[in-house]
């Protein structure tokens, strides 16, 4: 059995099938961890979101998929909260048939998904860095649980916001749900006081002196675990020490990158060209 990870997808459903053939992907034995972000902008999202949901169901379970910014504004779209924004790919889904049994799935997805055998954490952005593993998870369930409830629509209304503010425990309310939330599914930068920055969103030596990749932060909790994301494209494919970045940016004419998690510390990558 292998584990693979995929970055992020986003509508691109002809290299994500080419990549899977590639890495000879079996759903009955093996595991397959997507980082998020499987819709929009790209040419094809319902049938990204189509596909990985029978994966995901099969007898074997094989996939697993954490939740993106994306994922989150598409539901926000789909629910007639928000309206698209120019450059959003969801018109495919009016006529979709499908299109209530494909929302109720995407809302049972994860924020987040630790495995303790292989001793790595897969989240679409990655991990606040004052955050252990077990308040990560206690949070990021907290904010599923919202996802998945009665208060689902008032979330997708409240979820937004670009203000920079580092995590308190004296938050309370809609503000935690919110910092939560951005933490998983948008950071890139911080300051050294932990507050998130969501204006630069360049590769690293982009950014103000003050502001620091979010995995570089001195007091990083979740240091001895590995890390798996994707979201930041201008990052790229990045494997240093415990993070392993994965979005390569395909639905931007990059590469869509696969990485082999039950390998040895350094994990085998293959990549697809979207161009």
């Amino acid at each position: 059995m292998a584990v693979y990870a995929i970055g992020d997808i986003q509508g691109c459903v002809l290299p994500f099938e080419e990549l899977l053939d590639q890495l000879d992907f079996d759903p009955s034995k093996d595991k397959l961890w997507l980082t998020g972000d499987l819709v929009n902008r790209g040419p094809d999202s319902l049938q990204t979101l189509r596909l990985v949901k029978k994966l995901s169901e099969n007898p074997g379970k094989s996939v697993i998929t954490v939740l993106g910014n994306h994922d989150l504004h598409f539901l926000a779209v789909a629910e007639k909260i928000r309206r698209s924004r120019p450059g959003d790919t969801f018109k495919q889904f009016r006529k979709a048939a499908d299109l209530e049994e494909l929302i109720a799935w995407l809302r049972q997805r994860p924020l987040v998904h630790c495995d303790k055998k292989l001793k790595v954490i897969l989240a679409h952005a990655g991990v606040y860095p004052g955050w252990n593993r077990k308040q990560l998870i206690k949070y990021a369930r907290k904010v599923e649980t919202k996802i998945q409830g009665k208060k689902y629509r008032e979330f997708l209304k409240k979820m937004y916001g670009r203000q920079s503010v580092g995590w308190s425990d004296n938050l309370k309310g809609w503000n935690r749900i919110r910092f939560i939330t951005n933490a998983l599914t948008r950071m890139r930068y911080c300051d050294a006081r932990g507050k998130l920055n969501f204006t630069q969103k360049g590769a690293p030596g982009s950014q103000p002196k003050r502001l620091m990749p979010w995995y570089e932060h001195p007091d990083m909790k979740c240091k001895k675990w590995r890390i798996v994301f994707g979201h930041w494209s201008a990052l790229g494919y990045t494997q240093n020490n415990n993070i392993i970045s994965l979005d390569s940016g395909c639905v931007w004419g990059g590469k869509l990158t696969a990485a082999r998690l039950d390998a040895n510390f350094v994990a085998p990558v293959w990549q697809l060209d979207c161009r």
